[in-house]
């Protein structure tokens, strides 16, 4: 488990998990962190992939099957002993959406709440044109800049980036690997909240709301593509996530 997962506040007693996909490239800190910030009620598990972090020097996942495999066979146990909830920002919103897929199809299990952040639908035409990975680094830099979010200290040195680079593109592929078709049917029940920056590019979150049959509900804030890292967002978003874990509270009652 703590491979995996990075819990910095352990909360035994909490009646919700939360659990946080990271973004390309992305460890698991900044997550973490995330549980000082919510009441005893929730409990955060932060995701930490193979290649990063503690797990450097395990080879990266080389396909989202072999990534979720791994995903669901560690958090299973703690998945079924509590309610839990998914959060994801831009290629987290994938792999969480990839998860909960699975776990939906194999194990009839699927969470509370989904909250998807910085990211089309899985099956809007407009998942297609982020392939990155393939670019040569020259190009690839210029993107990472213009999309923000990374510390110019790891842009401007060479080292950095030598080992940077590799962890992003790896994640990258295994997102542009995902092919998934609008359902006939809305596939689950839960309820699914969508989020992007103003000042990111044009995403169809209205999509996402084509996957569940529960409470949908989008919201634009200020900002660029990682507008989830400016303080008044991420105190809205900790607000936002509390007052719709407490609203699911009364079903489990």
């Amino acid at each position: 488990m703590d491979k995996l997962v990075n819990c910095l506040y352990r909360k035994p007693e909490a009646l919700f998990r939360l659990i946080c996909f990271p973004w390309a490239g992305g460890g698991s800190i900044h997550y973490a962190q995330w549980g000082k910030h919510f009441d005893n009620s929730v409990e955060v598990y932060s995701l930490r992939l193979a290649g990063r972090e503690t797990r450097s020097k395990e080879p990266f996942m080389q396909n989202i099957h072999q990534l979720i495999h791994e995903i669901v066979n560690i958090l299973l146990p703690s998945l079924k002993e509590k309610p839990f909830a998914f959060f994801g920002h831009s290629l987290g919103s994938y792999l969480s959406f990839a998860t909960a897929e699975y776990l939906k199809r194999n194990h009839d299990l699927e969470p509370v709440h989904m909250f998807f952040s910085g990211a089309p639908a899985p099956h809007t035409a407009a998942q297609f044109a982020l392939k990155k990975s393939d670019l040569p680094d020259d190009e690839f830099l210029k993107w990472m800049t213009s999309i923000g979010g990374t510390p110019s200290e790891i842009l401007t040195n060479k080292e950095t980036l030598q080992l940077f680079v590799p962890v992003l593109k790896a994640d990258l592929r295994l997102v542009e690997l995902i092919r998934f078709e609008k359902p006939q049917m809305k596939f689950f029940s839960c309820s699914i909240s969508s989020f992007n920056g103003k000042e990111d590019m044009p995403y169809d979150l209205e999509a996402w709301k084509d996957l569940t049959t529960g409470e949908f509900t989008s919201q634009s804030l200020s900002g660029g593509h990682f507008y989830l890292k400016e303080p008044d967002n991420e105190k809205f978003l900790i607000s936002y996530i509390t007052k719709h874990l407490e609203t699911a509270e009364s079903d489990y009652l």
